[in-house]
């Protein structure tokens, strides 16, 4: 009798780490991904070339790049597929440098690029500042005879186009010398035109495109449907209407962008098929314009055609309510958050913190940041810079305390809010102490925001000619931003001569922004400088000022007012209210400053 023949044991075990490998992709416990590697450890496999890529992918999902560069560099002799991996990891987590110093190795030890190391190494080439490197990447492409894979040449289109007005040219050039192209490589032209702000080229594209897409695929369903082969028309049918929705969904968030929208709401109610992305789109356009009846109206539309909000639709939504102050729907998202599962994403407790922070409900940000079960770094610095901006600065520069104390790194995003808590309530030496321990203690180099926030802080301080001397000795060229902060400072402290330095360096800046003059006018008159007073009001007459403007959200609809601006349909009680509350000022003694 013989017995039955078993596979070893270890042959057995390599396969269950297979299987658990396999779905990686599912895995979001870093805990549990750290087993799975340490078990590869264990069984000798952490070499092998299937599990390695696998785990480098998994580790760049849950953020954990050093431990993917750990993956990558126990192998001796990394083929393209895993250089390809790592670059696609270290993109996926904005760390481009590192992404293009990866492909230099790449090409030191020989590895050959294949067609997906160039599109991968394109997402490294964002804003106009990666041009040359895109530019670089294209020489490549063309030497190695890549283009011919339409996959390579519609990445180069999509990176040219991001790099704004600058890349839109040779964008177009590409697109038109193509011998054969997709719909992605139409979507990507057309988004190239929205970004630059060439709608009337986009919308030229998007015509011709539309026309061109509708005819070819009609033919080819009614070759089908002649046929009788019904399964392939319904499946050529599907594709056609997903492919039209991406193109008719570009042209709306652009004409959304430029503030256009009736013609992005005409484009919205004239597509042929609607999923979330649309209405997500038209949604948020609305809510960024402060337009909360609009916006609440088509959400309860695209509720009753049966589509829910997923993660991204609040999201953009609550980026919007932000930006325009909208409260009211702001926490219409949040409720039916709580009512889903989406509330336990941190993704979306980040923005509902970001929301209620920058419309000013700080309990309400504090409650959702007190109820997360897991917090990122995004979570500690929207709580940080909410209370800083808000007044509180104490309480902002306790929370980094805590988060530092937690094991959380902060980063340059974290010290502005840190700067601006100093700055808020007057603390000048601890903010020194926190700008220095930036470069110091976490190798953060500071950027403009950095010294914006010093240079306010000293000029709150009344140290004028410490925060001049910073502006000027900083390595960064000082921006209109810095100069209106000093500026200011001078007004504050009554400085005539470094008022006048400041004003010029704007001049030079901004030259047809009065706001600057009258600022000056003021200073003048303060220090009894009449003559000054009538110069700069000489200087503004040239000038054109817009009008200032505020407003307020009352019962889901934004009230702008403008100065001078009586339309508002209760104009007129508003002004009676205007003037009530001005004597009663001048009864407690206030008398306003007219110069």
């Amino acid at each position: 009798m013989s017995l039955p023949i078993r596979p070893p044991k270890w042959t057995s075990h390599r396969r269950l780490l297979e299987h658990h490998i396999a779905d990686l992709h599912h895995c979001s416990s870093p805990s549990h991904l750290k087993q799975i590697h340490a078990q590869t450890f264990r069984s000798n496999l952490h070499q092998d070339p299937f599990i390695a890529p696998k785990l480098i992918s998994a580790y760049s999902l849950t953020r954990l790049i050093p431990h993917a560069l750990n993956v990558f560099d126990q192998i001796p002799h990394p083929n393209t597929l895993l250089f390809n991996t790592l670059i696609r990891a270290l993109t996926h987590n904005a760390l481009h440098e590192k992404a293009f110093l990866v492909f230099f190795r790449m090409q030191k030890d020989g590895v050959l690029a294949d067609n997906f190391t160039y599109p991968f190494l394109l997402k490294a080439c964002g804003g106009q500042f990666g041009l040359r490197k895109v530019e670089m990447i294209h020489a490549h492409v063309v030497k190695l005879g890549f283009l011919e894979d339409i996959f390579v040449p519609n990445s180069l289109i999509d990176s040219y186009s991001k790099a704004g007005s600058l890349g839109i040219a040779s964008a177009k050039r590409l697109f038109d010398e193509m011998p054969r192209r997709d719909v992605v490589s139409w979507n990507s032209m057309i988004a190239g035109f929205v970004r630059a702000g060439e709608l009337s080229e986009a919308r030229k594209l998007f015509e011709e495109m539309t026309e061109r897409d509708t005819v070819s695929w009609n033919t080819m369903l009614d070759g089908h449907s002649k046929a009788g082969e019904m399964d392939k028309a319904f499946e050529l049918f599907q594709r056609m209407s997903e492919r039209n929705v991406v193109s008719w969904s570009t042209m709306v968030w652009g004409y959304c962008k430029v503030g256009e929208m009736d013609m992005a709401r005409m484009l919205f109610d004239k597509m042929p098929l609607k999923n979330l992305v649309p209405w997500t789109i038209i949604i948020a356009g609305y809510a960024e314009k402060g337009l909360a009846k609009e916006a609440s109206c088509l959400l309860d539309q695209m509720e009753e055609t049966g589509l829910k909000p997923d993660e991204a639709t609040v999201i953009s939504i609550l980026a919007a309510c932000a930006e325009s102050g909208l409260l009211g729907l702001g926490m219409r998202i949040h409720s039916y958050i709580e009512n889903s599962k989406l509330g336990f994403k941190i993704e979306v407790c980040n923005a509902l913190i970001d929301m209620y922070a920058k419309c000013g409900n700080l309990d309400k940000a504090w409650s959702v940041f007190e109820g997360m079960r897991e917090r990122d770094l995004v979570s500690w610095n929207s709580m940080v810079q909410g209370l800083a901006n808000h007044g509180y600065g104490e309480r902002a520069l306790e929370l980094f305390d805590k988060m530092v104390a937690e094991g959380i790194k902060p980063d340059s995003v974290t010290f502005v809010g840190v700067l601006c808590a100093c700055t808020h309530v007057g603390l000048v030496e601890e903010a020194r102490r926190y700008f220095t321990s930036m470069r110091k203690d976490y190798g953060i180099v500071p950027e403009i925001e950095h010294y914006g926030c010093m240079i306010d802080i000293l000029g709150r301080g009344g140290l004028l000619g410490e925060a001049f001397d910073l502006a000027k000795t900083m390595p960064l060229e000082p921006n209109a931003i810095i100069w209106g902060t000093l500026l200011s400072a001078c007004r504050v402290h009554n400085n005539v001569n470094l008022a006048e330095e400041a004003v010029d360096q704007l001049i030079n800046l901004e030259p047809s922004d009065a706001g600057n003059y009258a600022i000056l006018s003021n200073i003048y008159a303060a220090a009894g400088r009449w003559d000054g007073v009538a110069k700069t009001r000489v200087q503004m007459k040239h000038i054109q000022k817009p009008a200032g403007s505020s407003w307020i959200e009352l019962d889901d609809s934004l009230h702008e007012f403008t100065v001078g601006d009586r339309s508002h349909p209760h104009s007129s009680r508003i002004f009676k209210m205007i003037n009530r509350l001005g004597r009663h000022l001048k009864q407690v003694g206030y008398v306003p400053k007219v110069f």
